[in-house]
């Protein structure tokens, strides 16, 4: 790409029992701006490479970087990444207001500014009229948008998402796709999304990258893909 790698993932590896490879010898760019997809069947990889590149995994071999900056050492809470799993994982006694304020408190930001930010974020996703309510009386839709709202509310250069439509109906996953698009474009976002749904990446990303057995097999746009898969997998896997 002639665009300048923000994140990069060089030659990295991760293995739990030191002989079967999860991740094996893998290499990803990722430009500023830019959505990226990680595609595959279950156990292909792609949430090992999510996790390693939050800091919940520590690679086996290789490095990554952000911004050019080596993050094998640094911690989650150090990596300035913003991440929203599949369940949500709100914390249930909290209100609203307070979940989304969470990672500022533990990045010691002041009260009026945080204020100020959790009220930006609840108006962003449109939900500042139940800041005062608790996770279990929000829909599954309410409580993935402020999942979303609490990963964006300390502005990181990066956005983490795993699975995280795949708890939802058929309508209300739709319509979160558009709102998380909605959002790369206009808070110009860099994504790193994983999904094991083709139709969701190749919708809302501007490369996908598809994973068998610990491998990208292909990392490119959804239209390359279509027009050019590399392999049978590929051409199978997209359908």
């Amino acid at each position: 790409m002639s665009n300048p790698s923000f994140i990069s993932l060089s030659r990295v590896s991760k293995t739990y029992d030191g002989v079967q490879l999860v991740v094996d010898d893998l290499n990803l760019d990722v430009s500023k701006g830019e959505f990226v997809s990680l595609l595959g069947p279950s156990g292909s990889g792609k949430t090992t490479t999510l996790m390693m590149l939050a800091g919940f995994e520590s690679p086996t071999h290789g490095e990554i970087r952000l911004d050019g900056r080596r993050l094998d050492d640094k911690p989650p809470h150090q990596r300035d990444i913003g991440m929203v799993f599949q369940n949500y994982a709100l914390f249930p006694h909290l209100t609203i207001a307070e979940n989304v304020a969470f990672p500022l408190s533990v990045r010691h930001v002041g009260r009026a500014e945080q204020k100020a930010r959790v009220k930006r974020a609840l108006e962003m996703i449109e939900l500042p009229h139940l800041a005062n309510r608790r996770p279990a009386q929000l829909s599954g839709g309410q409580q993935q948008r402020v999942a979303l709202a609490r990963a964006l509310v300390f502005e990181p250069s990066v956005v983490l998402m795993d699975e995280p439509l795949g708890a939802l109906d058929k309508r209300l996953r739709e319509t979160m796709q558009y709102e998380i698009m909605r959002l790369h474009r206009e808070l110009s976002l860099t994504i790193v999304y994983v999904t094991h749904d083709q139709a969701e990446a190749l919708t809302m990303s501007d490369r996908v990258a598809v994973f068998s057995d610990g491998r990208i097999q292909q990392a490119a746009t959804p239209s390359e893909l279509y027009e050019n898969a590399q392999n049978a997998f590929v051409a199978n896997f997209r359908r």
